[in-house]
């Protein structure tokens, strides 16, 4: 690892060169964060994705905005729809060169239009805004991280594929074809721009993720004049729900957290309907197909009662991301790089997903929190550290650089996924 932590002629070029764009990676985050593009504002989806595909022009690769295709929901009556958000930035470069990178972000939000707006200067180095940790900093730094490095005398020896998507804050549904198509054009290594934490640690580890919807059906009756002749889909619902959160301590490191109930009206009618929603996160494939078998047993056991029936839509739409013989040997490669800029670069499991994720089922190893330093995303304290921009985007370069000139081996990490 001794290589990985040394500074070449091009490493020190890259760095310098980003050092230089800190105040245009600030400003260009801040604008960005300016723009609502909340997983459900299609408008701002479809006008921001033209942003992205301009500033991504900015490389020497092919840039196109594709399509996204619809994906199944369950509504609050219990039937599906179709939904459509935004398009998907897709940049392709130099795909026959001898390694391939598949570089992933979003830039879906989780706030709707109106709830949280504007970037502030909240002191010690921070500023506060929509989106500026999870991700546009994190898409600022991988373009520019790129930038740095197509600026150099390796490009012709490394290619990547990026995928952006509108939607993984939801679930990347639409999107979820388009990363796996990415990952297996012949990736050697996943790099995803994810924040990193403020203390600059990363992920290591992830579990799976599921979002199921049950929809249970009874049948109506007069609640005081034939009480008896009705079936409470309410009450299917709350013995189903009872169960569910009892798989909870059950498996090690499986958890089931019910987020809604939705269903019934007036109090003198029996409820005819009633909609569970739930997620559960599972740590490995075995534990996601033991949560699942779970759930199937308990929406028999509740379409089992009399006069209840039912329908089960979802499942395990990430999954599980566990260390590796791979994963290891890219966080180790990672963390030796980030020492040659004086980083100490420490990799948490967690139960959080992301596009890591999908890549990981593709078959690809990969780091998944390259992006900038923050915290409390999915708030409207959100933040990100300034000085992150440069510090991350190097680190990236630096990666690129290792890969394309062999002192790390893309693919010899990739082959250990196969053992």
């Amino acid at each position: 690892m001794t290589e990985l932590s040394h500074m070449t002629r091009e490493d020190e070029a890259a760095r310098e060169r980003l050092q230089a764009a800190t105040a245009a990676m600030q400003a260009r985050t801040c604008a960005w964060s300016d723009v609502n593009t909340g997983s459900w504002n299609t408008d701002g989806l479809k006008a921001f994705s033209g942003d992205l595909a301009n500033a991504f022009s900015e490389l020497k690769g092919d840039v196109r905005l594709q399509e996204a295709p619809g994906f199944e929901t369950i509504d609050s009556s219990g039937k599906s729809e179709t939904i459509y958000t935004g398009p998907i930035v897709r940049v392709s470069a130099r795909p026959s060169a001898p390694i391939q990178v598949v570089m992933t972000g979003h830039y879906d939000t989780v706030f709707p239009k109106g709830t949280f707006e504007g970037v502030k200067d909240i002191g010690n180095g921070m500023l506060n805004g929509p989106g500026l940790a999870d991700m546009k900093g994190g898409l600022c730094v991988m373009l520019e991280a790129l930038k740095a490095f197509e600026a150099g005398p390796l490009i012709d020896r490394l290619g990547y594929q990026i995928v952006i998507t509108p939607d993984e804050e939801i679930g990347n549904h639409a999107s979820s074809g388009a990363l796996t198509e990415a990952a297996r054009s012949g990736a050697h290594i996943g790099m995803t721009y994810e924040p990193a934490m403020e203390t600059g640690a990363m992920s290591g580890g992830r579990k799976g993720s599921a979002v199921f919807d049950i929809v249970l059906h009874g049948k109506a009756a007069h609640a005081g004049r034939a009480k008896e002749e009705g079936r409470s889909a309410i009450e299917a619902a709350a013995e189903l729900v009872v169960g569910l959160e009892g798989l909870n301590g059950k498996h090690e490191g499986v958890t089931v957290n019910v987020g809604a109930i939705e269903g019934g009206s007036a109090v003198n009618i029996v409820p005819d309907l009633a909609v569970v929603r739930f997620g559960a996160r599972a740590p490995d494939a075995e534990a996601a197909g033991w949560t699942t078998e779970q759930v199937e047993r308990l929406f028999a056991r509740a379409t089992g009662r009399a006069g209840i029936s039912g329908h089960l839509h979802g499942g395990f739409y990430r999954p599980p991301k566990p260390r590796n013989n791979a994963q290891q040997a890219i966080f180790d490669a990672v963390r030796a790089t980030g020492q040659a800029i004086g980083l100490d670069l420490e990799f948490v499991d967690t139960g959080g997903v992301c596009e890591g994720n999908n890549i990981f089922a593709a078959g690809v190893p990969n780091v998944d929190t390259l992006g900038v330093r923050g915290g409390r995303i999915h708030s409207n304290e959100e933040f990100v550290v300034i000085d992150s921009f440069a510090e991350r985007a190097t680190l990236s370069a630096l990666i690129l650089n290792r890969l394309a000139d062999g002192r790390m081996d893309g693919p010899g990490i990739k082959a250990l996924m196969e053992r």
